[in-house]
C-alpha cells in the first residue's frame, strides 16, 4: 500500500479520506466506520494527520487510526487511564499509557460502548487542560 504523502494545500480530513479510499477494502470501511463514530461522540474533534496516520485530538491527542494487513488498530493516547467497563481494549495491555482496540475483518465494535469510551478519554483530555505544563515553567 502506498502512504498517503501530506501536502500543504490539502487538509488533514481530505488525507484521512484519500487514505479510506486508497484501502479501498474492509480496512478503509472499518476506519471509515470508526471516524464517524468518532465525530458522532465529540463534535468538536480534531482531525489530524501524524505519523502517516488519521490522529484525533480534543485538548491533546485522544487516538490513532492505523491500518495494517490483519487489523485497524486505534490506539488511545491514555487508555490505560480509561475505565473501559465494555473490555473493548484488546491489545497494547501492558503498557503504563496507551491501549488499543485491534478490529479484525468481520468484527463489529459496540458502537454507544466505543463513543462512551472516546467522550471518557475527551473528558479526560479537557481535564488536565489547565494544568500547566512542565516546559511552561522556565
Amino acid at each position: 500500500m502506498k502512504k498517503s504523502g501530506a501536502s500543504p494545500s490539502q487538509s488533514a480530513s481530505e488525507l484521512i479520506s484519500k487514505r479510506l479510499a486508497e484501502l479501498g477494502d474492509w480496512r478503509g470501511e472499518t476506519l471509515g466506520r470508526m471516524r464517524k463514530l468518532i465525530k458522532e461522540a465529540d463534535p468538536d474533534v480534531v482531525e489530524e494527520w501524524k505519523w502517516g496516520n488519521p490522529v484525533w485530538s480534543h485538548d491533546g491527542i485522544i487516538c490513532t487510526g492505523e491500518s495494517y494487513k490483519n487489523v485497524v488498530k486505534l490506539t488511545f493516547a491514555r487508555g490505560a487511564s480509561l475505565k473501559d467497563s465494555a473490555r473493548l481494549f484488546n491489545s497494547s495491555l501492558d503498557g503504563n499509557t496507551r491501549r488499543a482496540i485491534d478490529i479484525h475483518e468481520g468484527e463489529e465494535v459496540n458502537e454507544s460502548a466505543f463513543k462512551a469510551l472516546f467522550r471518557q478519554a475527551v473528558a479526560l483530555n479537557s481535564s488536565g487542560k489547565s494544568k500547566p505544563s512542565k516546559k511552561a515553567k522556565s
